[in-house]
């Protein structure tokens, strides 16, 4: 089974992926920092004042936010990969399982060599278990959606609760043993993996509904809709997310778990709008772009190649950060961190481009490309057939 031809691609959806990339760079730094005590989003509490600004911004903006946003993107990107395929259902489906089967090892991957919070393993684990919601009407979608919200709050409370008993989260990239940390990237990776799918299903099924209706890939027909969804999501998400990022940015000091908790699971829900609201800002963005220009043209490149563009975020966190290589995460604070992060993020976009005018894909993508519609060029495969 060769793969479709590429049609022309839609700016909206590319150009999200692009911006999010950064966003998960940011939420990803401060994780190979260690040596300080964490509060609730594993931020160092003890930085300086600059620290603790970018600290108190980024979970107000960053995290909480870049998941969902990507959830969404993936679902909707999930409709698109259905909508082209020439086949029935049955096509359809063994080729989206066997794409998130594929997507699950990348994770697997990703995770014994890198970066123990990866994501891609929890949206193959996601493709894999909701492949069939494709075929749900769209008010069956929205009803799951808004039901599985309690399911999400109850482990967000979960999580809080342990936090506020046991300290945030620290350390977790400060072995100084290859061996040791890829044991504790595995065992933390098992241990995430579920929370990251409760998380993602609520954004992953709005992005299901928003792909049928094209709100991306034709989003000067949705300019209400999608200024509305901007302006809701974006505000409830700051509003949500304010109360953690005091006391993350050790404004807010000497909160119970009574208030401290609640103020974890509120940033965690209200993050879904923040995702979904970000998503909708660049679908006003595209439609408001007749010809992009090199700055949308180079945003979007990186998000076309975003899988490529991902890994290689955490290569460059691994080769600068821990301590069995660069060593920076035992001197940096948060501030340079992210300094760090958006630079990184920078270099992607640019090596993006240039993949672009080479009219070449990212590696990563084009080999999930081929193992999708190609199976039998896989590597299992190859072995049999050599053997």
């Amino acid at each position: 089974m060769s793969a479709p031809p590429r049609p022309p691609r839609a700016l909206a959806p590319d150009l999200a992926r692009g911006a999010m990339l950064l966003l998960i760079a940011l939420a990803h730094a401060h994780m190979y920092l260690s040596g300080h005590p964490t509060g609730f989003r594993a931020y160092a509490t003890d930085g300086s004042p600059l620290d603790l600004l970018v600290t108190g911004l980024q979970v107000t903006f960053v995290d909480g936010r870049a998941m969902p946003m990507f959830a969404a993107l993936f679902g909707y990107g999930f409709v698109q990969i259905a909508g082209k395929q020439t086949g029935g259902w049955p096509h359809t489906r063994r080729l989206l399982r066997r794409r998130s089967r594929w997507l699950l090892a990348f994770g697997a991957c990703h995770a014994l060599l890198l970066f123990f919070g990866d994501i891609l393993a929890a949206y193959g684990l996601a493709g894999l278990i909701l492949t069939g919601v494709l075929r749900w009407k769209d008010r069956s979608l929205l009803i799951f959606a808004a039901t599985w919200l309690t399911v999400h709050a109850t482990a967000t409370t979960l999580t809080g609760l342990r936090i506020a008993e046991f300290g945030g989260p620290s350390g977790m990239t400060a072995a100084t043993n290859p061996i040791t940390a890829l044991t504790d990237r595995l065992e933390l990776w098992a241990t995430l993996t579920p929370f990251l799918l409760i998380e993602l299903i609520v954004p992953f099924l709005l992005g299901v509904w928003a792909a049928r209706h094209k709100v991306l890939t034709e989003p000067h027909h949705h300019i209400k809709a999608l200024r509305t969804t901007a302006f809701a999501g974006i505000t409830t998400a700051t509003l949500g997310g304010l109360p953690l990022a005091l006391l993350d940015a050790q404004i807010w000091t000497g909160a119970p778990a009574t208030l401290s908790v609640p103020a974890y699971v509120l940033h965690g829900i209200t993050g879904l709008a923040g995702g979904v609201g970000y998503a909708a800002t660049t679908g006003l963005i595209a439609a408001r772009t007749t010809t992009p220009g090199p700055v949308l043209t180079a945003l979007a490149s990186c998000g076309q190649r975003s899988m490529t563009c991902y890994l290689l975020q955490s290569a460059a966190f691994v080769t600068l950060f821990v301590p069995y290589a660069g060593n920076l995460g035992t001197t940096l604070g948060t501030a340079a961190a992210s300094a760090i992060a958006t630079t990184t993020w920078l270099a992607t976009v640019l090596l993006a481009d240039n993949l672009r005018r080479a009219n070449r894909q990212g590696p990563a993508e084009t080999l999930l490309r081929r193992l999708t519609y190609d199976p039998q060029s896989s590597p299992t495969k190859n072995v049999v057939k050599t053997a």
